[in-house]
């Protein structure tokens, strides 16, 4: 299988951090895709540009990273990308919709500062900023949570993903006032998942 990314995708990042988890990280050919540029050959593999992007084995392609999650978690007989059953299931639903919603609004903030300066949409930049201060707060007190706290899951996997974005995003300060969220970052950051497919690694 072919997996293509980018360097600053959080979402490929989340994909690559499960490949180990997984131990299939040796299965899969790990590709950076030019994306956000006229004519590039990308384009011709996924139409649409956008990672992340697995070629299965049969030539067929997946987008999406939840997708690509699921199919990966179900050829490694994997429950990781599985919510559970009951009450306990519908509480992870619900850390995991609040977690999608700071990793995609981070996500929006950070290409925005990717543009020319002139070219910045200052009011959304503003708005993104004051959405990730909120759910910075509010993740102070979720990650107390003993399914934040237990053993590894998706939505554990996707809140990293999305702390980590801080290395993009020098605006982007989590840490200062929020002791239980930087504590449980430096336990997650020494999973080798995590430390392998660290920025600047592939």
């Amino acid at each position: 299988m072919e997996l293509f990314v980018t360097k600053n995708s959080p979402y490929a990042r989340l994909i690559r951090a499960l490949l180990h988890e997984l131990c299939i990280n040796d299965r899969v050919i790990v590709t950076l895709a030019k994306t956000r540029a006229e004519n590039s050959p990308y384009y011709a593999v996924n139409p649409s540009g956008r990672v992340p992007y697995l070629v299965r084995d049969d030539g067929i392609g997946i987008e999406d990273s939840d997708l690509i999650g699921k199919f990966l978690c179900a050829l490694c007989d994997s429950d990781l990308w599985t919510f559970p059953d009951g009450d306990e299931g519908w509480e992870l639903r619900r850390l995991h919709s609040l977690c999608r919603s700071y990793l995609d609004g981070l996500s929006v903030w950070l290409r925005e500062v990717a543009r020319p300066v002139d070219a910045q949409y200052a009011t959304l930049i503003a708005h993104e900023q004051a959405r990730a201060r909120r759910l910075t707060m509010l993740w102070e007190q979720e990650i107390m949570s003993p399914l934040m706290q237990g053993p590894l899951n998706r939505t554990q996997m996707t809140l990293f993903c999305a702390l980590e974005i801080e290395q993009l995003l020098p605006g982007f300060d989590w840490r200062t006032g929020h002791p239980n969220l930087s504590a449980w970052y430096e336990r997650q950051s020494l999973r080798p998942s995590f430390s392998k497919t660290a920025k600047g690694t592939l």
